[in-house]
Protein backbone atom coordinates (compact mmCIF):
# COMPACT_ATOMS: atom_id res chain seq x y z
CA UNK A 1 0.00 0.00 0.00
CA UNK A 2 3.26 2.46 0.05
CA UNK A 3 4.10 4.45 2.78
CA UNK A 4 1.03 6.06 3.49
CA UNK A 5 -0.75 3.22 4.75
CA UNK A 6 0.61 -0.20 5.98
CA UNK A 7 -1.34 -3.68 7.12
CA UNK A 8 0.29 -5.57 10.00
CA UNK A 9 0.77 -8.65 7.92
CA UNK A 10 3.07 -6.93 5.03
CA UNK A 11 6.44 -7.80 6.84
CA UNK A 12 7.39 -4.19 7.05
CA UNK A 13 10.25 -2.63 9.35
CA UNK A 14 7.83 -2.05 12.82
CA UNK A 15 9.66 1.82 13.70
CA UNK A 16 7.69 3.94 15.90
CA UNK A 17 9.01 6.92 13.65
CA UNK A 18 6.86 5.39 10.96
CA UNK A 19 3.49 3.52 13.12
CA UNK A 20 3.58 4.97 16.39
CA UNK A 21 4.11 2.84 19.46
CA UNK A 22 0.89 1.26 19.24
CA UNK A 23 0.86 0.42 15.39
CA UNK A 24 4.87 -0.96 15.85
CA UNK A 25 3.75 -3.33 18.72
CA UNK A 26 0.88 -4.87 16.36
CA UNK A 27 3.21 -4.93 13.21
CA UNK A 28 5.90 -6.48 15.58
CA UNK A 29 3.52 -9.41 17.57
CA UNK A 30 2.12 -10.30 13.85
CA UNK A 31 5.74 -10.72 12.53
CA UNK A 32 6.52 -12.96 15.44
CA UNK A 33 3.18 -15.05 14.92
CA UNK A 34 0.79 -13.67 17.19
CA UNK A 35 -2.63 -13.49 16.40
CA UNK A 36 -3.77 -10.14 16.81
CA UNK A 37 -6.72 -9.11 15.48
CA UNK A 38 -6.38 -7.80 11.43
CA UNK A 39 -6.05 -4.35 10.62
CA UNK A 40 -3.65 -1.72 9.21
CA UNK A 41 -1.94 1.56 9.76
CA UNK A 42 -1.95 4.73 8.30
CA UNK A 43 1.07 6.01 9.04
CA UNK A 44 3.23 9.04 10.29
CA UNK A 45 4.03 10.09 6.84
CA UNK A 46 0.39 10.41 5.61
CA UNK A 47 -0.24 13.06 9.21
CA UNK A 48 3.11 15.21 7.80
CA UNK A 49 2.06 15.19 4.67
CA UNK A 50 -1.45 16.43 5.49
CA UNK A 51 -0.14 18.56 8.10
CA UNK A 52 2.62 20.77 6.45
CA UNK A 53 1.12 20.76 2.92
CA UNK A 54 -1.97 22.63 4.69
CA UNK A 55 0.36 24.74 6.37
CA UNK A 56 -1.18 23.44 9.75
CA UNK A 57 2.23 22.74 10.52
CA UNK A 58 3.12 26.33 10.79
CA UNK A 59 -0.12 27.89 12.13
CA UNK A 60 -0.23 25.40 15.28
CA UNK A 61 3.76 26.20 15.98
CA UNK A 62 2.56 29.70 15.90
CA UNK A 63 -0.41 29.03 18.42
CA UNK A 64 1.58 26.88 20.69
CA UNK A 65 4.44 29.58 21.38
CA UNK A 66 5.08 30.70 24.57
CA UNK A 67 1.84 28.82 25.80
CA UNK A 68 2.09 28.56 29.62
CA UNK A 69 0.73 24.74 30.75
CA UNK A 70 -0.31 26.19 34.02
CA UNK A 71 -2.96 28.49 32.77
CA UNK A 72 -5.45 25.84 32.04
CA UNK A 73 -7.89 28.63 30.21
CA UNK A 74 -5.69 29.53 27.60
CA UNK A 75 -4.33 25.65 27.04
CA UNK A 76 -8.13 25.13 26.88
CA UNK A 77 -8.51 28.04 23.94
CA UNK A 78 -5.64 26.98 21.88
CA UNK A 79 -6.75 23.31 22.27
CA UNK A 80 -9.50 23.89 20.69
CA UNK A 81 -8.79 26.09 18.24
CA UNK A 82 -5.77 23.70 16.57
CA UNK A 83 -8.52 21.03 16.73
CA UNK A 84 -11.03 22.70 15.05
CA UNK A 85 -8.52 23.49 12.42
CA UNK A 86 -7.46 20.30 11.58
CA UNK A 87 -11.50 18.84 11.26
CA UNK A 88 -12.05 21.64 8.94
CA UNK A 89 -9.06 20.78 7.03
CA UNK A 90 -9.81 19.04 3.78
CA UNK A 91 -7.91 15.76 3.49
CA UNK A 92 -5.86 15.26 0.01
CA UNK A 93 -7.21 13.61 -2.80
CA UNK A 94 -4.25 11.58 -3.16
CA UNK A 95 -4.32 10.23 0.76
CA UNK A 96 -7.95 10.05 1.02
CA UNK A 97 -7.97 7.27 -2.16
CA UNK A 98 -4.86 5.65 0.04
CA UNK A 99 -7.20 4.99 2.76
CA UNK A 100 -9.93 4.04 0.41
CA UNK A 101 -7.92 1.47 -0.84
CA UNK A 102 -6.57 0.48 2.13
CA UNK A 103 -10.13 -0.35 3.45
CA UNK A 104 -11.01 -2.42 1.02
CA UNK A 105 -8.71 -4.93 0.77
CA UNK A 106 -9.35 -4.83 4.90
CA UNK A 107 -12.92 -5.52 4.01
CA UNK A 108 -12.06 -8.06 1.79
CA UNK A 109 -11.05 -10.30 4.13
CA UNK A 110 -14.46 -10.71 5.45
CA UNK A 111 -16.18 -10.97 2.44
CA UNK A 112 -16.98 -7.12 1.98
CA UNK A 113 -18.90 -6.48 4.86
CA UNK A 114 -18.18 -3.34 6.65
CA UNK A 115 -16.57 -5.14 10.14
CA UNK A 116 -16.55 -2.97 12.88
CA UNK A 117 -13.07 -1.61 14.05
CA UNK A 118 -11.31 0.16 16.54
CA UNK A 119 -9.73 3.47 15.13
CA UNK A 120 -6.56 3.79 17.19
CA UNK A 121 -4.21 6.97 17.96
CA UNK A 122 -0.64 5.99 17.47
CA UNK A 123 1.14 8.73 18.73
CA UNK A 124 5.74 8.48 18.20
CA UNK A 125 5.92 9.84 21.18
CA UNK A 126 4.21 6.51 23.49
CA UNK A 127 7.43 4.99 24.28
CA UNK A 128 9.57 7.29 24.78
CA UNK A 129 12.12 6.73 27.99
CA UNK A 130 10.45 8.15 31.15
CA UNK A 131 7.39 9.71 30.07
CA UNK A 132 3.55 7.86 29.96
CA UNK A 133 1.23 8.91 27.34
CA UNK A 134 -1.05 6.65 28.08
CA UNK A 135 -4.67 7.84 27.99
CA UNK A 136 -3.29 11.32 26.17
CA UNK A 137 -4.72 10.90 22.88
CA UNK A 138 -8.11 9.19 21.38
CA UNK A 139 -8.98 5.29 20.81
CA UNK A 140 -13.23 5.01 19.27
CA UNK A 141 -14.56 1.94 19.14
CA UNK A 142 -16.93 -0.11 17.21
CA UNK A 143 -16.54 2.10 14.09
CA UNK A 144 -18.06 0.92 10.78
CA UNK A 145 -17.96 1.89 6.88
CA UNK A 146 -15.49 4.18 5.06
CA UNK A 147 -17.17 7.77 5.59
CA UNK A 148 -16.99 6.70 9.62
CA UNK A 149 -13.68 5.77 9.30
CA UNK A 150 -12.01 8.75 7.28
CA UNK A 151 -13.98 10.62 9.92
CA UNK A 152 -12.17 8.98 13.26
CA UNK A 153 -9.11 8.91 11.22
CA UNK A 154 -9.57 13.03 11.33
CA UNK A 155 -10.47 13.00 15.09
CA UNK A 156 -7.17 10.88 16.10
CA UNK A 157 -4.67 13.48 14.61
CA UNK A 158 -6.77 16.17 16.27
CA UNK A 159 -6.42 14.27 19.22
CA UNK A 160 -2.48 14.85 19.37
CA UNK A 161 -3.49 18.26 20.58
CA UNK A 162 -6.32 17.91 23.15
CA UNK A 163 -6.02 20.16 26.91
CA UNK A 164 -4.44 17.20 28.23
CA UNK A 165 -1.39 16.51 25.60
CA UNK A 166 -0.59 19.62 25.25
CA UNK A 167 0.11 20.33 29.05
CA UNK A 168 1.76 17.47 29.01
CA UNK A 169 4.10 17.63 26.37
CA UNK A 170 5.03 21.38 27.82
CA UNK A 171 5.41 19.91 31.64
CA UNK A 172 7.71 17.14 30.27
CA UNK A 173 9.57 19.79 27.84
CA UNK A 174 8.71 17.33 24.85
CA UNK A 175 9.16 19.42 22.08
CA UNK A 176 5.80 19.59 19.11
CA UNK A 177 8.87 19.33 16.14
CA UNK A 178 9.26 15.92 14.90
CA UNK A 179 5.94 14.78 17.05
CA UNK A 180 3.79 12.87 14.97
CA UNK A 181 0.97 10.76 14.73
CA UNK A 182 -0.09 7.00 13.08
CA UNK A 183 -3.70 5.59 13.15
CA UNK A 184 -4.32 2.07 13.90
CA UNK A 185 -7.68 0.87 12.18
CA UNK A 186 -8.40 -2.60 13.37
CA UNK A 187 -10.79 -5.65 13.41
CA UNK A 188 -13.23 -5.61 16.05
CA UNK A 189 -13.22 -8.94 18.21
CA UNK A 190 -16.39 -9.98 18.32
CA UNK A 191 -15.82 -12.56 21.46
CA UNK A 192 -18.11 -15.39 22.24
CA UNK A 193 -15.64 -16.14 25.52
CA UNK A 194 -12.80 -13.93 26.46
CA UNK A 195 -10.39 -13.29 29.82
CA UNK A 196 -6.97 -12.87 30.86
CA UNK A 197 -4.45 -15.57 31.15
CA UNK A 198 -0.84 -15.47 33.24
CA UNK A 199 2.35 -17.22 32.79
CA UNK A 200 2.73 -17.86 36.31
CA UNK A 201 0.44 -18.60 39.47
CA UNK A 202 -0.37 -14.62 40.54
CA UNK A 203 -1.28 -15.89 44.42
CA UNK A 204 2.17 -17.22 45.18
CA UNK A 205 4.54 -16.19 41.37
CA UNK A 206 5.20 -19.47 40.93
CA UNK A 207 6.52 -19.54 37.26
CA UNK A 208 6.18 -23.03 36.37
CA UNK A 209 2.20 -22.42 35.74
CA UNK A 210 -0.22 -20.85 33.63
CA UNK A 211 -3.02 -19.26 35.04
CA UNK A 212 -6.33 -18.99 32.94
CA UNK A 213 -9.53 -17.35 33.88
CA UNK A 214 -12.28 -17.06 31.19
CA UNK A 215 -15.80 -15.97 30.94
CA UNK A 216 -18.73 -15.93 27.77
CA UNK A 217 -18.68 -12.44 25.77
CA UNK A 218 -16.13 -9.91 25.62
CA UNK A 219 -13.71 -9.81 28.19
CA UNK A 220 -14.32 -5.98 29.85
CA UNK A 221 -16.36 -7.90 32.90
CA UNK A 222 -13.48 -10.16 33.73
CA UNK A 223 -11.09 -7.88 33.72
CA UNK A 224 -13.14 -5.27 36.07
CA UNK A 225 -14.34 -8.02 38.34
CA UNK A 226 -17.91 -7.77 37.53
CA UNK A 227 -18.26 -11.83 36.84
CA UNK A 228 -16.29 -14.79 38.69
CA UNK A 229 -14.98 -16.18 35.34
CA UNK A 230 -13.58 -19.91 35.20
CA UNK A 231 -10.23 -20.31 36.81
CA UNK A 232 -7.54 -23.00 35.19
CA UNK A 233 -4.36 -23.78 36.24
CA UNK A 234 -2.14 -25.34 33.71
CA UNK A 235 1.38 -26.85 34.18
CA UNK A 236 3.53 -24.61 31.90
CA UNK A 237 5.29 -27.67 30.25
CA UNK A 238 2.83 -30.19 29.46
CA UNK A 239 -0.38 -27.60 29.39
CA UNK A 240 -2.46 -29.98 31.30
CA UNK A 241 -4.98 -28.61 33.35
CA UNK A 242 -3.70 -29.42 37.38
CA UNK A 243 -6.39 -27.14 39.04
CA UNK A 244 -9.88 -25.94 37.76
CA UNK A 245 -12.58 -23.72 39.44
CA UNK A 246 -15.77 -22.90 37.40
CA UNK A 247 -16.90 -19.54 37.88
CA UNK A 248 -20.22 -18.29 38.02
CA UNK A 249 -20.35 -15.87 34.96
CA UNK A 250 -23.73 -14.95 35.59
CA UNK A 251 -23.73 -12.15 32.51
CA UNK A 252 -21.78 -11.28 29.64
CA UNK A 253 -21.13 -8.07 26.77
CA UNK A 254 -21.86 -9.17 23.77
CA UNK A 255 -22.18 -6.67 20.39
CA UNK A 256 -25.26 -5.52 19.33
CA UNK A 257 -25.10 -3.06 16.70
CA UNK A 258 -22.27 -0.39 17.30
CA UNK A 259 -22.52 -1.14 20.82
CA UNK A 260 -22.47 -3.55 23.57
CA UNK A 261 -25.07 -4.61 25.88
CA UNK A 262 -25.33 -6.70 29.13
CA UNK A 263 -27.12 -10.00 28.83
CA UNK A 264 -27.61 -12.39 31.29
CA UNK A 265 -26.08 -16.36 31.17
CA UNK A 266 -28.12 -19.09 31.46
CA UNK A 267 -27.80 -21.39 34.24
CA UNK A 268 -26.83 -24.38 32.04
CA UNK A 269 -24.14 -21.57 30.63
CA UNK A 270 -22.85 -20.81 33.64
CA UNK A 271 -22.37 -24.46 35.24
CA UNK A 272 -20.15 -24.87 31.94
CA UNK A 273 -16.55 -24.34 31.48
CA UNK A 274 -16.64 -22.03 28.21
CA UNK A 275 -13.32 -23.36 27.09
CA UNK A 276 -13.17 -26.88 25.25
CA UNK A 277 -9.90 -28.60 26.20
CA UNK A 278 -8.39 -28.00 22.64
CA UNK A 279 -9.40 -24.17 22.99
CA UNK A 280 -7.33 -24.14 27.38
CA UNK A 281 -4.32 -25.69 25.34
CA UNK A 282 -4.92 -22.90 22.71
CA UNK A 283 -4.79 -20.12 24.90
CA UNK A 284 -1.88 -21.38 27.39
CA UNK A 285 -0.20 -22.63 24.02
CA UNK A 286 -0.31 -18.60 23.36
CA UNK A 287 0.55 -17.35 26.65
CA UNK A 288 3.67 -18.82 27.16
CA UNK A 289 4.44 -17.97 23.12
CA UNK A 290 4.03 -14.45 24.67
CA UNK A 291 6.36 -15.00 27.41
CA UNK A 292 9.02 -16.74 25.18
CA UNK A 293 9.18 -14.00 22.42
CA UNK A 294 9.47 -10.41 25.47
CA UNK A 295 11.62 -13.32 27.71
CA UNK A 296 9.39 -12.31 30.67
CA UNK A 297 6.64 -13.63 32.69
CA UNK A 298 3.09 -11.93 30.95
CA UNK A 299 -0.28 -11.11 30.99
CA UNK A 300 -2.18 -11.37 28.52
CA UNK A 301 -5.53 -10.60 27.50
CA UNK A 302 -6.93 -13.13 24.58
CA UNK A 303 -10.29 -13.93 22.90
CA UNK A 304 -12.25 -15.99 20.93
CA UNK A 305 -13.85 -13.79 17.81
CA UNK A 306 -17.39 -15.50 16.66
CA UNK A 307 -16.30 -14.29 13.21
CA UNK A 308 -13.93 -16.61 12.09
CA UNK A 309 -13.57 -20.27 12.08
CA UNK A 310 -12.38 -22.82 14.74
CA UNK A 311 -8.75 -23.08 14.85
CA UNK A 312 -8.30 -19.44 13.65
CA UNK A 313 -10.41 -17.62 16.53
CA UNK A 314 -8.16 -17.34 19.08
CA UNK A 315 -6.85 -13.27 19.33
CA UNK A 316 -4.47 -12.25 21.11
CA UNK A 317 -5.46 -8.69 22.38
CA UNK A 318 -2.88 -7.37 24.28
CA UNK A 319 0.68 -8.75 26.10
CA UNK A 320 1.77 -6.78 28.86
CA UNK A 321 4.86 -7.54 31.58
CA UNK A 322 4.22 -9.21 34.71
CA UNK A 323 4.70 -6.85 37.75
CA UNK A 324 3.92 -8.09 40.70
CA UNK A 325 5.88 -11.63 40.98
CA UNK A 326 8.50 -11.20 37.68
CA UNK A 327 10.27 -8.09 38.62
CA UNK A 328 11.79 -10.85 41.66
CA UNK A 329 14.73 -13.25 41.10
CA UNK A 330 13.31 -16.64 40.65
CA UNK A 331 14.64 -18.28 44.32
CA UNK A 332 17.41 -20.50 43.29
CA UNK A 333 17.31 -24.38 44.51
CA UNK A 334 19.23 -25.43 47.55
CA UNK A 335 18.88 -28.86 47.02
CA UNK A 336 18.02 -30.87 43.74
CA UNK A 337 14.40 -31.34 43.45
CA UNK A 338 13.23 -34.81 43.96
CA UNK A 339 9.65 -33.36 41.75
CA UNK A 340 9.83 -30.99 39.46
CA UNK A 341 13.21 -31.01 38.60
CA UNK A 342 13.26 -29.45 35.29
CA UNK A 343 12.02 -25.95 36.89
CA UNK A 344 15.38 -26.12 39.25
CA UNK A 345 17.40 -26.45 36.28
CA UNK A 346 15.92 -23.51 34.56
CA UNK A 347 16.25 -21.13 37.55
CA UNK A 348 12.36 -21.20 38.16
CA UNK A 349 10.94 -21.11 41.43
CA UNK A 350 8.92 -23.84 42.46
CA UNK A 351 6.33 -23.87 45.76
CA UNK A 352 7.31 -27.36 48.16
CA UNK A 353 4.86 -29.62 48.81
CA UNK A 354 3.58 -30.05 51.82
Amino acid sequence: MGRFVQHFDEGIEPTIENLGGKGASLVTMTAAGMPVPPGFVVTTATFDEFMHGTGLTERIGALLQDLDPENVAQVDEVSARIREAIMQQHVPASLDTTHEDSYRVFAARFGGADVPVAVRSSATAEDLPDASFAGQQDTYLWVTGLEAIREHIHRCWASLYTSRAITYRLKNNIPDEGLSMAVVVQKMVNSRVSGVAMTLDPATGDRSKITVDASWGVGEMVVSGTVTPDNIQLDKITLHPVRETIGEKHAELVPEGNALVEREVSPERRAQRCLSDAELHAVAALAKAAEKHYKTPQDIEWALDADLPAGEDLLLLQARPETVHSSKAPAPATKPATSGGWASSLGIKTTPSS
